[in-house]
């Protein structure tokens, strides 16, 4: 649970950038108390990040925490990346999109796939 949060706030730092450029236009931090949250911000350069947790099998012996999301940012090349994910017992899943100027370097690949 430890590395997939340490896994999300990887991305986070990955996909900001140098403080003062950009300004925050939205945010979102919603909890049940309960283990299910909603959690998500959008800035001005076009940064975007989006979060949903979801306690599974609640007070059972395999209780676990499912989240969903995405981030995406605009590279200084001028592409939007964006990586939508999922992080359940079956791991943490990325799949990753680029716009338009080719493809995503491997090494990015191997990075976000552990």
């Amino acid at each position: 649970m430890k590395l997939l949060l340490a896994l999300c706030l990887v991305g986070i730092v990955a996909a900001s950038r140098p403080p003062g450029e950009a300004q925050l236009t939205s945010y979102e931090n919603v909890h049940n108390g309960r283990g299910n949250y909603r959690f998500g911000y959008s800035q001005s350069d076009g940064t975007v990040f989006e979060q949903e947790g979801t306690l599974k099998n609640e007070g059972q012996e395999e209780e676990s925490l499912a989240v969903r999301g995405k981030f995406s940012w605009v590279g200084p090349d001028g592409v939007t990346y964006t990586v939508t994910f999922v992080a359940d017992e079956d791991g943490y899943q990325p799949e990753i999109e680029q716009g338009p100027g080719g493809a995503v370097p491997s090494a990015i690949l191997h990075s976000l796939a552990g």
